[in-house]
């Protein structure tokens, strides 16, 4: 892989394109299957090797460290939990930049901290390598699918280069700027979340104290001026009791955090994104951190005097709530 030193030159990968890999969770692990079938070599790193066991038995190498994973890829990306598991991945004294060689790009997919990503990058340019923040959005679905949309920030030519690996996993590829850039453009999309996650959680509790059918509802509003995401792939979960996870609670909560955070450093006031926040960690409180985040539907049926009605009509009727 060679690197350019002007705007008038390319970024080249090496071919064939080592591909190292850290974090298999809801997100990761179908990541990594779309480019074991797309034909790259890719090695794995986890904590414990159960974790990658589907995927090595699709192929896939495992390594014990992160050392080992810088040593023996061109390209690493990884896609974890929280912005301390991103630091500790790394900038940590054995993580992947202490053993970073010239020309080796590392691609971040995790929803983290704007200035966590530009720290990144900073540390990469001094091991004259590249780090891009490129989280995204779509959920287990897309990352399923292949159809993801894309959010990065970072070096320009890296991201040229890497054309061809970000649209194995998805369909909407932009570059936003600088390190960090990518990371802002994700926590505007989790304030969009936000509000739409209560507003068709409150329109379904509100259909079904008039005694409206869910789906008959889903159906009217989909395809109008309510159309939305949340509406086409949470909404029939919510109506079935599903509350298993795409994005998990905790890490909403986490994202949300941030966008507060980097808000209230430039003085905006996100009033509704605070009160959003406050609903979901009700969610957590009631046991449904790991849940999915239309488990935001729980807490307000609990704040809500109907609640008991809820839950037993719910259990007679699969399209109500």
């Amino acid at each position: 892989m060679t690197m350019s030193s002007t705007s008038f030159e390319k970024m080249t990968l090496a071919s064939p394109l080592r591909i190292g890999w850290v974090g298999v969770g809801v997100m990761g692990a179908p990541l990594c299957e779309h480019l074991l079938h797309a034909g790259y070599g890719l090695t794995v790193y986890t904590r414990t090797k159960a974790k990658a066991e589907s995927l090595l038995q699709q192929g896939a190498l495992w390594v014990e460290t992160l050392a080992q994973l810088t040593a023996e890829t061109d390209l690493v990306c990884s896609m974890v939990g929280f912005p301390q598991d991103v630091r500790d991945i790394y900038l940590s004294r054995e993580g992947l930049l202490a053993n970073a060689r010239p020309g080796q790009v590392f691609v971040d997919f995790t929803t983290s901290e704007p200035s966590l990503a530009r720290e990144i990058a900073e540390r990469a340019q001094e091991q004259r390598a590249v780090a891009l923040d490129a989280p995204v959005s779509g959920g287990d679905v897309g990352a399923k699918a292949g159809t993801l949309s894309i959010m990065v920030g970072g070096d320009p030519l890296a991201f040229e280069a890497l054309q061809p690996i970000l649209n194995i996993f998805g369909k909407v590829l932009v570059h936003h700027g600088e390190a960090g850039c990518g990371q802002h453009a994700k926590l505007c999309n989790q304030i969009t979340i936000a509000g739409t996650m209560i507003g068709v959680c409150e329109a379904l509790l509100y259909a079904h104290q008039t005694g409206l059918d869910g789906e008959k509802l889903l159906k009217s509003i989909r395809q109008g001026a309510a159309g939305c995401w949340t509406l086409d792939h949470l909404a029939p979960k919510m109506l079935q009791r599903d509350f298993s996870p795409g994005f998990f609670v905790e890490h909403f909560i986490k994202d949300m955090g941030m966008a507060l955070v980097e808000a209230n450093r430039m003085g905006l006031l996100l009033s509704g994104l605070a009160v959003v926040q406050k609903l979901y960690q009700a969610v957590q409180a009631q046991g449904h951190g790991r849940s999915g985040t239309h488990a935001l539907l729980v807490a307000l049926e609990h704040m809500s005097p109907m609640h008991l009605s809820v839950t037993q009509h719910s259990s007679s009727s699969s399209s109500s709530l």
